[in-house]
């Protein structure tokens, strides 16, 4: 009987603890006095070849997503990157160990949107890259884009991207992580893990790491 019981209580453990894994995770508020001057941070700017696998802490997590493409300016919404027409189509994608999460840029908080290890497909052929503890993976809603032939959107959804793509590659660089910007990854796998509707399109993806030992 006592066994019976354990074996209910570490249920209803495990269900509770599942529940609490698809609520909101809420980021830290971003430390907007750390990393280097700008153009010190320009000169450091570089593209790692390789990735440490240590997990990077909360604060780190949470400035790299404001800084990525979070809300700087509250009262009217606007963002860190700018966006063709303000439409801020592109969507920062967190891929860790444990699942894929969107990052909601307004509550600044990553909400769960597929459980399980997407790491290989975001890395693809450079496996190389695979045990980077994070990638982000930019996305681009181009329904978000209020006119314009689909053509004409691509392109505004790439030069949007690089904007976004540019601000991580700052940001690790002034605060001493490992990141580069990648095009490879596995498009079919991605996009039925990610749920992405035909208005989606992946766009870019940044392993981000700490810095390996002897690494510039």
């Amino acid at each position: 009987m006592k066994t019976v019981k354990l074996c209910l209580i570490i249920l209803v453990l495990s269900g509770y603890i599942y529940a609490q894994g698809k609520e909101p995770v809420m980021l830290k508020p971003p430390d907007l006095t750390r990393g280097l001057p700008v153009m010190k941070a320009l000169a450091q700017r570089a593209s790692a070849t390789e990735f440490d696998t240590v997990m990077l802490d909360i604060q780190d997590l949470s400035d790299l997503l404001w800084a990525a493409n979070g809300v700087n300016r509250p009262e009217i919404g606007k963002r860190t990157a700018a966006s063709a027409m303000n439409a801020q189509d592109i969507d920062v994608y967190v891929c860790r160990a444990e699942g894929i999460y969107l990052y909601d840029a307004k509550n600044h908080a990553l909400g769960i949107v597929c459980e399980g290890d997407h790491r290989a497909a975001v890395a693809s052929r450079q496996q190389n890259f695979a045990n980077a503890p994070v990638f982000l993976i930019l996305v681009s809603d181009i329904a978000r884009f209020k006119f314009g032939e689909d053509s004409l959107k691509l392109v505004w959804a790439a030069e949007d991207a690089g904007i976004v793509s540019q601000n991580i590659a700052v940001f690790c660089a002034g605060v001493g992580l490992s990141t580069r910007p990648r095009a490879i990854m596995d498009q079919e796998k991605l996009r039925a893990a990610m749920k992405l509707g035909p208005t989606q399109h992946l766009m870019l993806n940044h392993p981000v790491s700490k810095k390996t030992v002897g690494s510039k």
